[in-house]
């Protein structure tokens, strides 16, 4: 058995379910939260966009977070509205607020391990879109690629910002148990390229010679190229890239064992 430990890196209240199963492999869990997601200060716009829901051809998520933040404002979803997202964890999050297969129409890319907003296009009927408007739900800030793409195939696009990320503070605690981590030969399980580079910009930060290349002998989990890409401009050296959803980086720790 592995005597690695499984460093869960997503929001400790987000983590819990995924640290329990992970604990069931009978492998030790430890949390270093690599985002923290607030909430917005004033949902006017996202409130605004919600009453006009029946006005759009399409909604798009970019991820859990927004889905959450989106549907605990919801009391009434238009069940003939379309919806977008881009990986298993977006599909299993509108489960969880009974949107599913059966009861909706949610579109999502079809290469597995590569869910993005590349991918998401190639799945839309654009040319049926074209003249109609789109919602797209996000944070306060991300890529722009779906919207441009949309905008340039005659799409109205409107975005709104349902929640915020922001890097964890580094406290003097969390430096040390940092540089504990480092010290060992860990799994860590990154859901974001943000996530990764905040990881980057903490160890920087500690400004001890050793340190980036303890960063780089860790072994890292990922369920995205885009995140991949990001590990390999960081010199990580041992990387396991799987497909989208919590099951498939569940399966890659259970090959460890």
């Amino acid at each position: 058995m592995s005597t690695a430990a499984v460093i869960l890196t997503r929001p400790v209240v987000q983590a819990q379910d995924f640290a329990h199963k992970v604990v069931a492999m009978g492998r030790t869990v430890e949390f270093f939260p690599l985002l923290e997601i607030q909430p917005l200060q004033d949902n006017a716009a996202l409130l605004a966009r919600i009453k006009q829901l029946h006005d759009y051809a399409l909604v798009a998520f970019v991820s859990p977070n927004a889905i959450d933040a989106f549907f605990r404002l919801v009391t009434d979803f238009p069940t003939k509205l379309p919806i977008a997202v881009m990986g298993e964890g977006s599909r299993a999050c509108l489960a969880r607020h009974g949107l599913h297969d059966q009861n909706a129409r949610i579109i999502r890319p079809g290469n597995r391990f590569k869910t993005d907003s590349e991918t998401l296009l190639d799945e839309l009927d654009l040319p049926a879109l074209r003249g109609k408007k789109v919602l797209i739900v996000r944070g306060e800030s991300g890529r722009e690629l779906l919207a441009d793409a949309l905008r340039t195939n005659g799409v109205e696009v409107d975005q709104v910002a349902a929640y915020r990320r922001v890097a964890p503070e580094l406290t003097p605690e969390r430096a040390d148990q940092l540089r504990r981590l480092l010290g060992a030969y860990n799994d860590w399980v990154i859901t974001s390229s943000e996530a990764l580079r905040n990881l980057h910009t903490y160890v920087i930060s500690l400004q001890l010679d050793d340190d980036v290349a303890k960063m780089q002998r860790q072994h890292l989990l990922m369920p995205h190229s885009r995140i991949e890409e990001t590990a390999k401009s960081y010199g990580f050296q041992s990387i396991t890239l799987t497909a989208s959803g919590d099951e498939q980086l569940l399966v890659a720790l259970q090959s460890r064992l």
